[in-house]
């Protein structure tokens, strides 16, 4: 059974009046402060494995969200990827392209280039963007109401210049 979270998109309150001068965006920098410093705490707290796995899950929590409030869910699948992509680019997440497309199969290959998680790190010998595996598996479970799981096969942060993800719907 899934778990029920409480966490809404208004949430994330109302920018314009928290934040009349500073506004809506920060850098990456900071973004990045924040959820390496998570991940570090985290692991040492709770252990590795475990902390990849609250990630992905809060990736995939967010994806939900986001693809409820700013995607139209009600496009065509073609449409609704080129609007995924649009929307990536206008909130400045990262570069989707697609690679690979089984659409019967909704199996994927595709790539984030520019992404928040770790364009710029310096090689680390893993990858590292767990996050962003749940953010896609998120989107497109919320698109399509199958479960996916999205794994990540090319990193920065092995020495990849863009993250690659093997995305697969889930039978069951």
């Amino acid at each position: 059974m899934e778990k029920v979270y409480n966490f809404k998109w208004d949430h994330l309150g109302d920018l314009s009046v928290g934040r009349p001068n500073l506004g809506k965006e920060t850098s990456v920098m900071v973004y990045r402060l924040m959820q390496y410093t998570f991940k570090d705490v985290f692991s040492k707290e709770i252990g590795k494995q475990k902390t990849i796995e609250l990630f992905v899950k809060a990736g995939a929590l967010a994806g939900k969200e986001f693809c409820r409030n700013v995607l139209d869910i009600s496009l065509p699948f073609d449409e609704f990827i080129a609007e995924l992509k649009e929307k990536l680019v206008a909130f400045k997440i990262g570069i989707l392209r697609i690679e690979e497309a089984d659409k019967k199969k909704l199996q994927f290959v595709l790539t984030v280039s520019e992404d928040l998680d770790c364009s710029g790190l310096p090689i680390f010998g893993e990858s590292v963007c767990n996050y962003d595996e749940g953010f896609i598996a998120g989107i497109l479970k919320e698109y399509t109401g199958k479960k996916f799981t999205a794994k990540e096969i090319d990193c920065w942060a092995t020495g990849d210049r863009t993250c690659r993800f093997e995305v697969k719907a889930i039978e069951g």
